[in-house]
């Protein structure tokens, strides 16, 4: 089955829930993001070198109060006992908490604020794409970076299948193997 197919279950709204912006792709997806748009002539920059520095420190940004809603998460979990399988119900809950997006909601914030970024930004010098052409253009590029993370829950499950799942063998272990699988590809 095709993955672009919208048939089944693994359609587009599974994709997106594993969707993940990880540190070590913010430069990539920057590096992508102004190369097309001024390629193509959509914007017209002053120093592209600040631009790059602009639209990192948004992605930047994403991360710092991901990882801070993530370790808050996992505080609670912990004070509440817990098991690590409710993280993403609890990271839900923060998120709401803290006005951060949910998880099928992170691609279009990340465009929404690379876009306001565009716009207030004193190193643009002018925008000549509309708002639907920009997302059409940024979001795929945002998407491929950020899909890493959808083989890596299976690689992990792999190489632990002997444990039981719930278990907090299984959830030191996973955590452990995830962070090593994570590191290796140069993801965290």
């Amino acid at each position: 089955m095709s993955r672009h197919s919208g048939e089944g279950r693994s359609g587009s709204r599974d994709d997106i829930l594993n969707m993940r912006l990880y540190s070590g792709k913010i430069g990539p997806i920057v590096d992508d993001l102004v190369r097309d748009l001024t390629a193509q002539e959509d914007i017209e920059v002053e120093e592209i070198a600040e631009v790059r520095l602009d639209l990192e420190a948004v992605l930047k940004e994403y991360v710092r109060r991901e990882r801070q809603m993530i370790d808050e998460a996992k505080d609670r979990m912990e004070r509440e006992g817990l098991s690590y399988s409710k993280l993403g119900k609890m990271r839900q809950r923060l998120a709401k908490e803290m006005g951060f997006p949910q998880q099928d909601e992170v691609l279009p914030y990340l465009v929404d604020q690379l876009l306001n970024m565009l716009f207030h930004s004193s190193n643009v010098i002018e925008i000549y794409a509309d708002d639907a052409t920009l997302r059409k253009k940024m979001t795929p590029i945002l998407r491929r970076h950020m899909e890493a993370d959808t083989g890596l829950d299976a690689e992990v499950r792999s190489k632990i299948k002997n444990l039981q799942e719930g278990t907090s063998a299984f959830e030191i272990e996973y955590a452990k193997v995830m962070d090593q699988i994570k590191h290796k590809r140069g993801l965290e």
